[in-house]
């Protein structure tokens, strides 16, 4: 039905960086919002940005001025650039997408498989 295909992490030293991508397919009418978020190992998932589709942008106080949100309309893809990368950014990070399937026509949260990303001191 609806796929969230995620590309772009992997192993880097601090103060490197690294762009995520997500892409999302299927049977999708709209696109309400999309978002990363993280997980490192005993933690809590957390947001790290999201996107409406309409462009306004939030990012969570630790990510402030090193992270970037953007999204490309017509391929229903959302980015996430990450600069200035610290070892406490080291985690599995999802794409999130709030969206109205095609065919159910209801609004609901997506999720991708997760991708790694690590920084190295």
């Amino acid at each position: 039905q609806v796929q969230l295909v995620e590309s772009g992490g992997g192993l880097v030293q601090a103060g490197g960086s690294l762009r995520l991508s997500c892409a999302a397919s299927g049977s999708i009418l709209s696109i309400n919002a999309m978002g990363w978020y993280r997980q490192a190992p005993g933690k809590e998932r957390e947001l790290v940005a999201a996107i409406i589709w309409s462009g306004t942008t939030n990012y969570a106080n630790s990510v402030k001025g090193r992270f970037t949100i953007s999204r490309d309309n017509a391929k229903n893809t959302v980015y996430l650039q990450m600069n200035s990368l610290k070892p406490e950014d080291t985690a599995v990070y999802y794409c999130n997408a709030n969206l109205r399937n095609g065919i159910t026509l209801r609004s609901q949260d997506y999720w991708g498989q997760g991708t790694q990303v690590t920084v190295s001191s």
